[in-house]
């Protein structure tokens, strides 16, 4: 198959009541268990890339690997740029074959914010590609998360009303309580705040640092509009304890054959929220 641009995939699940959620890769080992169980339970998925992960593959040879993966496998899916953090990132990216580009200024002015969205989004009209924003800056769970800010700042739905009609942004990631990395309390989440914006913003809302969220917040989040729903932490905890326990106890120390245990521990983290976000049977 090939990549179909996010909002393809976004628009479906808005219809329908349901969130697709997004994985985070760095590998063809990563790409490829998310890939065989999208396809295991027939979901719609969308691959995630961002600086952190081109620390390994940078953006051409992610879009080349991720591309070669995706022809062995019949699923719907996106291959998307994740707090991108220039221009820059966001062309090569583009140039790569990503179908969905996130550029992520929410820590600077409105106005700048604005201004590069806006060439984000005349760069990847050209090639169909979807582009999303944030607004309000989302903050960081823990001390291992490299996602995020020091401190969280919630999403004003009218200033995200402008910001989406005058950038013409395709999806808006919200700060609504929500953090990035492994909750150390349960989060407070604003869904008042939530029900305003998706009543007030001609978009798709995400919702980032999706890791640990109770299950009962998450159906309520997807009720309020949330379309797409970031999972990083949680794929990164099960690799590291398998890693972990396989050095502890003195065994698999070859590296391939510790790593492969490792990619292993993925599936039932990504079966986990290909459930809980009702993406599930959808494909």
């Amino acid at each position: 198959m090939k990549f179909v641009p996010m909002s393809d995939l976004l628009q479906h699940a808005a219809a329908k009541g349901y969130a697709v959620p997004s994985f985070c890769v760095w590998s063809a080992e990563t790409m490829e268990a998310v890939l065989r169980t999208a396809a295991a339970v027939r979901a719609p998925v969308i691959m995630m890339a961002g600086p952190s992960e081109f620390e390994t593959l940078e953006p051409a040879d992610m879009g080349a690997v991720a591309n070669a993966m995706a022809r062995r496998f019949e699923v719907r899916a996106a291959l998307h740029l994740d707090h991108g953090n220039s221009l820059e990132m966001v062309d090569a990216c583009l140039s790569a074959g990503f179908t969905s580009v996130m550029l992520d200024f929410s820590s600077r002015p409105l106005g700048e914010n604005m201004e590069a969205m806006k060439r984000v989004v005349t760069a990847a009209r050209r090639l169909n590609a979807t582009v999303e924003g944030e607004l309000g800056t989302i903050g960081r769970a823990d001390q291992m998360s490299v996602e995020g800010q020091g401190q969280s700042t919630l999403t004003d739905p009218g200033v995200a009303a402008s910001f989406v009609k005058g950038t013409e942004i395709d999806a808006l990631a919200v700060s609504i309580g929500n953090a990035h990395g492994m909750y150390t309390t349960l989060p407070r989440l604003d869904f008042e705040r939530l029900a305003k914006i998706h009543a007030t913003v001609p978009a798709y809302l995400v919702l980032h640092g999706g890791s640990g969220t109770p299950e009962s917040d998450l159906r309520r989040v997807i009720s309020l509009g949330i379309t797409k729903v970031n999972v990083a932490s949680e794929i990164i905890n099960a690799m590291r304890q398998s890693l972990l326990s396989q050095w502890g106890a003195g065994s698999n120390l070859w590296i391939p054959v510790a790593a492969a245990a490792a990619i292993k521990a993925m599936t039932p983290v990504l079966e986990k929220w290909f459930y809980l976000t009702g993406a599930t049977g959808r494909a």
